[in-house]
């Protein structure tokens, strides 16, 4: 080949052309690459390099079944905003109609949903039901995370977590019954040591609302220590040494003491029912009642009860009506106190939703049925969406239209459409029970009745982020003399070792060096905004959190560094909402 020629091919290929350091380097990687992968084609790279953007929005979920859902999905995201941009205003001329017809369609298979169907199956038996779910698994709020550490198999909720001890012959306690929730068999670890017994949790909440002398404060660098500093046992010591203004060390023991009675977890005394007290707390904020009821400051409030209002109402209590803990209170269960009557299976409330699943779909669940089986078998996927079946569940389908068929008062039929793989699909059902979030379900219901959608229009969301670490031991807890502790700075706002139920685990015993998960709760609080605003914001910050909020931020690698690596697998996160 000449050299004019050669030059010409070097032209045409660019090799004449300038390249940056970044280029060369990913380039000579390409390369590398291709002698280690084999010969992969671009296509095949490119899917490789799409797999990874998926991993990176996931993040790591743990094994078994939740693996691939804690939190929104990025299938589900993209979904929901093409709902919000109405995308799905005008059905596509591609949808595809399955020409299926059900009795029944229950948007959502959270708790909500697959109670729903659990109650149709026994309303209206031989009539046909199906579930549409978004995610790759039922749960809804209630699912869990897995881990193995060391060959022992744990698991920790992403949402909802414990349940009381209801009534005998109240709708809760019939609903446990019927899905065969016995709640006998709730046995829990006992202690192994070694080294003298320290209390433990039966839930991630029985610390936070006890505070026993094992139980610590942790204050950093907002309170003017660095390094930061632990008082350990603070109500033992009255709060001496907290680093709390004195005026908010005297309330805070106050309450504690129970003068204005208090001393325990935002459950106030509420001694009756009634419209007439439900609308005067309606009223006004959680935040003002308390501070009428207890004779606490604005300031104390928010400083030291808003990650608690949070952990169960998304938001804090200068935002929130006061009816919410009311409501709350008129719950009535038998036994609410956090030592007794607070019961949790190993991942949470996920253990009821596998109960109602294996209810109204014995298959659905590999094993018998019971407590210990339906926790630790594997769902069965396969046997969800059977066309032999009854009631069915579909995975991965994003409802994005819910319509009458003609006039809504003269309609036999509702079309239910969804979008599931990059397609979208519709069916008919002759009823259908909308059990999603509120703030889909305005957008997707299209003759919804005026009132409602003003109503809907009320609702405000917020983000609520559970974090899971698994841990090989907890002695740089047990060596302070504690099991749990919170703080009030930086990442998350509490933790505690739990022991779990007997048959959930690998091992009947828990000490120091056993592994466990420990579950850190970030809530997005901006108290002294308007709720829609600390919602938004809060969103935001959750998609692009600030150093001090980041997993990697300097709070939680001091935490984490409290003990020679005991970490052993990395976060699983769940992105929740209020």
């Amino acid at each position: 080949m000449s050299n004019s020629r050669a030059n010409r091919n070097d032209r045409a290929l660019g090799l004449g052309q300038r390249i940056c350091r970044r280029d060369f380097l990913n380039s000579t990687l390409l390369a590398s690459a291709n002698m280690l992968l084999g010969s992969l084609n671009p296509a095949q790279l490119l899917a490789q390099r799409e797999a990874a953007q998926q991993n990176d929005w996931d993040g790591y979920g743990g094994v078994g079944d939740y693996r691939d859902s804690h939190g929104n999905t990025q299938e589900v995201m993209n979904a929901a905003h093409a709902i919000r941009d109405g995308a799905f205003d005008s059905p596509p001329a591609s949808v595809i109609d399955t020409g299926e017809i059900f009795d029944c369609v229950v948007v959502g298979g959270g708790l909500s949903g697959l109670c729903a169907a659990l109650y149709f199956s026994k309303q209206a038996p031989g009539r046909n039901c199906i579930l549409l779910e978004n995610h790759p698994i039922f749960g809804g709020e209630a699912k869990r995370n897995e881990f193995m550490v060391d060959g022992q198999r744990l698991m920790a909720q992403q949402g909802s977590t414990h349940f009381q001890i209801p009534y005998p012959r109240s709708f809760i306690a019939r609903l446990y019954e019927t899905i065969g929730m016995d709640l006998r068999q709730f046995e829990y670890q006992t202690w192994g040591g070694p080294g003298p017994e320290i209390p433990l949790s039966r839930s991630p909440y029985q610390m936070l609302a006890t505070m026993p002398a094992t139980y610590g404060f942790y204050f950093g660098a907002k309170f003017g220590r660095k390094p930061g500093m632990w008082l350990i046992d603070p109500w033992g010591k009255k709060l001496e040494g907290a680093p709390f203004a004195p005026a908010m060390r005297a309330e805070l023991v106050r309450w504690r003491e129970g003068s204005r009675g208090g001393g325990g977890p935002l459950r106030l005394p509420y001694d009756y029912a009634g419209d007439e007290k439900s609308r005067r707390l309606d009223s006004m904020t959680m935040e003002e009642n308390i501070m009428a009821e207890q004779g606490l400051s604005r300031e104390t409030v928010r400083e030291f009860f808003t990650a608690e209002s949070a952990g169960g109402f998304g938001l804090g209590p200068d935002v929130l009506s006061a009816f919410a803990d009311y409501g709350w209170s008129e719950l009535h269960p038998q036994n609410d106190t956090p030592e007794t009557g607070w019961h949790m299976f190993p991942g949470g409330n996920a253990g009821i939703a596998r109960l109602i699943m294996k209810t109204i779909n014995p298959a659905s669940i590999e094993g018998p049925h019971t407590l210990g089986g339906v926790c630790r078998n594997k769902v069965n996927f396969a046997a969800l969406d059977r066309k032999s079946d009854s009631m069915r569940m579909r995975l991965h389908s994003m409802v994005v239209g819910v319509e009458h068929e003609g006039e809504p008062q003269k309609s036999d039929f509702v079309w239910v459409t969804y979008s599931r793989a990059g397609k979208v699909y519709k069916l008919k059902a002759r009823t259908v029970v909308m059990a999603g979030g509120g703030w889909t379900t305005k957008h997707i219901v299209r003759d919804l009745p005026s009132v409602h959608r003003e109503a809907y229009a009320q609702f405000y969301r917020s983000p609520y982020m559970v974090a899971n670490v698994a841990l090989r031991n907890w002695q740089f807890l047990y060596k302070m003399g504690i099991s749990g502790g919170r703080w009030f700075e930086g990442f998350a706002n509490w933790t505690e070792v739990r022991k779990v139920v007997t048959w959930g685990s690998d091992s009947k015993t828990i000490g120091p060096n056993s592994p466990t998960v420990l579950t850190f709760y970030v809530s997005y609080c901006y108290p002294g905004l308007p709720i829609g605003e600390q919602g938004s914001k809060g969103r935001v910050e959750r998609s692009f959190p600030p150093p001090s909020r980041s997993m990697n931020g300097r709070f939680a690698n001091r935490w984490m560094k409290c003990s020679p690596a005991p970490v052993l697998m990395p976060a699983a996160t769940s992105q929740e909402s209020f």
